[in-house]
């Protein structure tokens, strides 16, 4: 039976975590943000580590994952739950923050194709979403269903019905929840997804916003390596964050409801052979590495040698002792990313994830600091 977190305990969580999320003295007294441009935090931990952040830097940060248990949104476990009041709790000493639950993630949305067939398996969805907001103090919720119609994670289950079936989960989530609930969805930035999983011009009248996640745009299944991440297309590589704004774009998503995503952290492969410096080369994947790692691990002593391809405006590393490619968002590539965010007027810009962050001069601190440019 899943542990419950007694109402004192709820209580004294909220009250010791108040001193924790306060934004540190040195900060600015106002916003990071312009009006109506957001920066959307995606959040993975227990809970432990709040007091690293400057929650005054972020607009939304979505509590990453929940998950379906029958036809209900859970959370999974008394960690979770912990996590979850205590981020609510930053709220106290930063108002103007909001905090969503999300569904799924990869591999995390086994049952979504089957419990989102019926009207009434979304509705006491939607109603068990309204519950765990009262109950938590949550302002909305996220759906990163991974992938409606088309293949996703392995053996989990998807059919051409998923497509209406969304539109439905949607429209009965808004019904449900009211005018006032923050409604967004992770949406995948490749052209199957944007073609064949969404009817765009129904949903996107009754979501706050589509969060694009312009990263794992080469992923981890792909055996030639290229930019995972980066910002422009290329002559060998069409999928990038221009070309999904453009594809939503076309799809009649309206430019304020696209967010765009930023990446903290990199994806290496292995076995890539020295030539182009690695880039469009044939390996296998290896491993996924945190941006606070990254001094640690993509260092010179490992004979990495960093490049930035001028052209998709992203960066990479290459060791050629190690025949390992690296690709990655850095400072650089993420205050494009959020230049760029501006100049199309995009809803701002969202990045997976927080704890992947440094706790100073960190990508965070690189996005926060564009926004205060003084022409943004």
């Amino acid at each position: 039976m899943k542990k419950q977190i007694s109402q004192p305990l709820a209580t004294l969580l909220l009250l010791t975590t108040f001193l924790a999320c306060k934004a540190p003295s040195n900060t600015a007294s106002t916003r990071g943000t312009t009006p109506n441009f957001d920066i959307i935090a995606y959040y993975n931990g227990d809970g432990s580590d709040l007091e690293k952040y400057k929650w005054e830097q972020m607009t939304q940060v979505i509590y990453s994952f929940c998950h379906l248990k029958g036809n209900k949104l859970a959370v999974d476990d008394a960690k979770d739950s912990l996590a979850i009041l205590k981020l609510v709790a930053c709220k106290k000493e930063n108002p103007t923050l909001k905090v969503l639950l999300s569904l799924g993630g990869w591999g995390g949305c086994k049952t979504c194709s089957e419990v989102f067939s019926t009207a009434a398996g979304s509705l006491e969805f939607a109603q068990s979403v309204k519950k765990l907001m009262k109950e938590y103090g949550a302002d909305g919720i996220d759906l990163d269903w991974e992938y409606p119609v088309i293949e996703g994670f392995p053996e989990h289950p998807y059919k051409p019905e998923d497509k209406q079936n969304f539109t439905q989960l949607v429209e009965i989530l808004r019904m449900t929840l009211g005018k006032n609930a923050e409604i967004s969805f992770a949406a995948g930035g490749f052209g199957k997804f944007f073609d064949q999983s969404v009817e765009w011009t129904k949903v996107m009248p009754l979501v706050n916003r589509v969060n694009l996640m312009s990263y794992d745009l080469v992923s981890g299944f792909s055996t030639v390596t290229g930019h995972h991440t980066p910002l422009f297309s290329t002559e060998s590589q069409e999928a990038s964050t221009d070309h999904g704004v453009r594809e939503l774009k076309s799809l009649g998503v309206p430019a304020n409801k696209i967010v765009i995503g930023a990446a903290f952290y990199a994806r290496t492969w292995v076995n890539v052979a020295n030539v182009n410096t690695g880039l469009y080369q044939k390996g296998k994947f290896k491993s996924f590495v945190p941006y606070k790692n990254f001094s640690s691990l993509l260092t010179p002593e490992n004979d990495f040698v960093f490049y930035r391809d001028l052209a998709a405006q992203a960066p990479y590393a290459y060791s050629a002792s190690r025949n390992e490619f690296a690709t990655f968002d850095d400072v650089k590539s993420v205050e494009a990313k959020t230049r760029f965010a501006k100049a199309k007027g995009l809803g701002g810009i969202m990045f997976w994830q927080l704890g992947s962050d440094l706790p100073e001069n960190g990508l965070l601190d690189a996005i926060y600091k564009v926004t205060r440019e003084p022409n943004f």
